[in-house]
């Protein structure tokens, strides 16, 4: 508990607040951060694991507010589906049940899951374009900062709107826009290239992170095939 009292008082309540700092710096320049760590600068801004730990903290407390205060809000009409949601056969409408509070339980779990494959999206798209100044391990430390800064900032911002009785779809649809903004801020601060060019590789980045994904959905379509087909066989 000592420890722990001593490292709160020195990541938080000191007067050089490096939580601060580093939430501040990695909206004006993120390069300074990512790099700066990259480079070995690890006193000055808050640790990249330690960051991405507040920020699943933070994850915790919004969910258990959502789930608590706001499950009403959370509640996806079905109809919003359009004709697939709406077969003439409800029991076998596979909208019927879906809930939002189902995804918003593991949202932690999801974002740590996303990490390596964001990671391996923009360490492949910027090998494919010739940029190899960084590793996979500092591709890694690039998309934990940017996450971790993301997922803080929609924290909060959830809360705040939801409080102000904003409308659930309309706040996912902001959060989903300053992502992506704030995706493209970071890759050409840390890159140091044009605007041009960072648009070219942003779209590289989602090229390659959509092939990633069609490649784990077959898979995953692949074993469920093969688990039932082991299944029937017995």
């Amino acid at each position: 508990m000592k420890s722990i009292a001593a490292d709160i008082n020195e990541q938080f309540l000191n007067i050089d607040n490096k939580f601060l700092k580093t939430f501040l710096h990695l909206f004006k320049k993120p390069d300074a951060v990512i790099n700066g760590f990259i480079n070995g600068t690890r006193k000055k801004y808050v640790n990249v694991i330690q960051y991405f730990a507040i920020s699943l903290t933070l994850v915790g407390i919004q969910v258990f507010l959502m789930n608590t205060f706001f499950k009403e809000a959370m509640e996806i009409d079905p109809n919003m589906f359009g004709p697939m949601a709406n077969p003439e056969n409800q029991e076998n409408n596979p909208f019927k049940d879906l809930k939002y509070e189902d995804y918003n339980n593991y949202q932690s779990v999801f974002y740590v899951l996303s990490i390596p494959f964001s990671a391996i999206s923009t360490w492949l798209a910027y090998w494919i374009a010739g940029l190899r100044q960084y590793n996979f391990t500092e591709h890694l430390i690039l998309n934990l900062y940017y996450s971790a800064q993301v997922i803080i900032i929609n924290a909060f911002v959830t809360i705040i709107l939801l409080c102000l009785g904003v409308d659930f779809i309309l706040i996912s649809t902001i959060s989903t826009i300053f992502i992506f903004c704030y995706f493209f801020y970071v890759l050409k601060r840390v890159f140091n290239t044009s605007i041009l060019m960072t648009l070219a590789y942003f779209l590289l980045v989602m090229a390659a992170l959509g092939f990633i994904f069609i490649i784990i959905m077959i898979l995953l379509i692949l074993i469920v095939a093969i688990t039932i087909y082991f299944i029937k066989s017995r």
